[in-house]
């Protein structure tokens, strides 16, 4: 067998992620294909599912998706390799480069400085934001872009090897990268003086907000389906006037380690331009310069106390869309990536900004191995049309369960949190979501199984249907008699204790009395509970 060389790919074939969207919205899903075509994996083995005491059997006949769902790969794209200071040579390098760190301090603050000030003499008395920067005002910023070449200096990037050349703007109007740090917005600035698409959060950051105003940046809220669209609708019109400088955007949506390529946004490939690639790669062995789990302050100081340190820019050739792929900015994207993801030979993965909310998320609960709470939301948000934010909160439960080092709880653990007592029924949603028989669950089961559940047609009825059932006045709320009333159905021999704990967990705005918008509230946050509280269950 001859020796692989460093350009082949390490892994000849893996699963692809096929982006599909509503052109008209900006909203994406993403399905999961395997890379060969064939059907979808199969449930693994000891996975089997018993249609027969499946407690949701009222909602879907269809097995709990955690059994046809493909797991998540254990890679972790948001770590950095180096968050501190270890090994003698690095302590020794840092105390030697220490007055070196001193003057490039120096340095940074003056450039950020001077191109501050130029940066507000560009947008003294400019109104017109619709329109393209007149050419003066570009001249000016010159000057800052000189400013960012000295801060890039500063932090001990001297050289900046260049691989390719940027195709013209009339050629490409939209570039995109992946997103390693915070360096490369500063290289492009300097390199390309491109309008970017930004979080609306950057806005108010001290200096760095002035600087990208007059890039005149198209923001955007990722959370908000009205501020995608705008955003959407801004790159098109920006793209198609030559007058406005070329667009930058970072499709993965946020930073990663560099060592896979994560999920594309949408955003660029929608308008079906042609787009230039661009590859940023930082070689290292002793600093990681990824920004991943550290924090800003820490990430510039290690870079102030370098020697050098090596970032490599490589230009792609242009991705000329098809008639088709102006039509599917899916099969663009995918193309894009995979041109990237080749080029930097790496395997390329469903995560997503999704998933780096849910590992910080996890952080701040103070869970044990944070990245055992990542799902690939990507592919997850896709299959079963659930959010990043209500991923999160689907955390906090979980996280209130107490899981063990591993990520993973137990039967007692998950009855208490959701205030079911052990009988035939609570075990038999602990089992439609414990597929492997395992006797505990992890977070990403229990967030397919609620997010399945939940996403059911009949879901939001049933639960109206149900609080009737429950309100037998008909007063508009659920009093614990009635509460007990119903649960004797469902869980039978129900004390007064664990009637009033589920009258408790129902009472979401505290007022002891349970309406109809508390109700439906609660089994939002636990789709699982719907089971407990169905009326079609219950005996007539």
């Amino acid at each position: 067998m001859s020796d692989p060389d460093l350009s082949s790919p390490l892994i000849q074939r893996q699963p692809e992620v096929v982006i599909s969207i509503d052109n008209d919205v900006g909203e994406e899903e993403v399905d999961y294909i395997p890379a060969d075509g064939q059907q979808p994996p199969r449930v693994p083995r000891g996975s089997q599912f018993d249609h027969l005491n499946n407690p949701f059997g009222f909602l879907t006949d269809a097995p709990p998706p955690t059994a046809l769902c493909p797991p998540p790969t254990t890679v972790d794209p948001f770590r950095n390799d180096t968050p501190g200071v270890s090994g003698l040579y690095e302590a020794i390098k840092i105390v030697i480069c220490l007055p070196i760190a001193l003057l490039r301090l120096v340095i940074f603050g003056a450039s950020l400085a001077v191109g501050y000030v130029a940066t507000k003499l560009a947008l003294a008395g400019w109104k017109d934001k619709h329109n393209p920067m007149p050419r003066w005002r570009c001249r000016i910023m010159w000057v800052t872009r000189i400013c960012t070449r000295c801060i890039l200096f500063s932090f001990g990037y001297h050289w900046i090897r260049r691989k390719g050349k940027p195709a013209r703007r009339d050629i490409a109007p939209i570039v995109v990268s992946n997103h390693v740090s915070f360096i490369e917005p500063i290289f492009f600035f300097y390199e390309l003086s491109p309008t970017i698409v930004a979080s609306e959060s950057h806005d108010s950051l001290p200096f760095v907000g002035t600087i990208i105003r007059a890039m005149q940046v198209i923001y955007v809220n990722r959370f908000s389906q009205e501020s995608r669209k705008n955003a959407v609708h801004e790159i098109k019109r920006k793209a198609s006037n030559d007058r406005f400088p070329r667009l930058l955007l970072f499709p993965e949506g946020t930073t990663t380690n560099g060592k896979v390529l994560i999920s594309f946004q949408l955003g660029a490939f929608i308008p079906g331009y042609p787009i230039q690639p661009v590859v940023v790669r930082y070689p290292h062995v002793h600093f990681d310069q990824s920004w991943g789990n550290i924090s800003l302050s820490l990430l510039m100081f290690r870079m102030f106390t370098q020697f050098h340190n090596f970032m490599e820019v490589e230009y792609l050739p242009v991705i000329y869309p098809s008639d088709t792929q102006k039509q599917n900015a899916v099969r663009l994207s995918q193309k894009t990536s995979h041109a990237i993801a080749t080029s930097l030979n790496v395997v390329q993965t469903s995560h997503s900004y999704g998933d780096l909310m849910l590992l910080n998320r996890a952080s701040e609960l103070k869970l044990e191995n944070p990245s055992n709470y990542m799902v690939e939301m990507a592919k997850v948000a896709s299959l079963f049309h659930i959010s990043s934010l209500e991923a999160v909160r689907y955390l906090d439960t979980f996280s209130s369960m107490n899981p063990d080092p591993c990520g993973r709880v137990t039967l007692p653990d998950f009855l208490r949190v959701l205030k079911l007592k052990p009988c035939t029924l609570s075990k038999g949603i602990f089992g439609f979501i414990d597929v492997e028989k395992a006797g505990s669950i992890t977070f990403r089961q229990f967030l397919l199984a609620s997010s399945h559940v939940s996403a059911q047609p009949l879901f939001q009825q049933t639960c109206e249907l149900a609080f009737s059932h429950c309100d037998a006045d008909g007063d508009g709320f659920i009093s614990i008699q009635e509460l007990g009333d119903a649960l004797k159905h469902t869980i039978p021999n129900s004390n007064k204790d664990e009637i009033q704990g589920m009258y408790i967990l129902l009472d979401e705005d505290k007022d002891q009395r349970i309406s109809k918008d508390d109700f439906m509230s609660c089994l939002r946050r636990n789709p699982l509970l719907i089971a407990v509280f169905s009326p079609i269950l219950a005996p007539t």
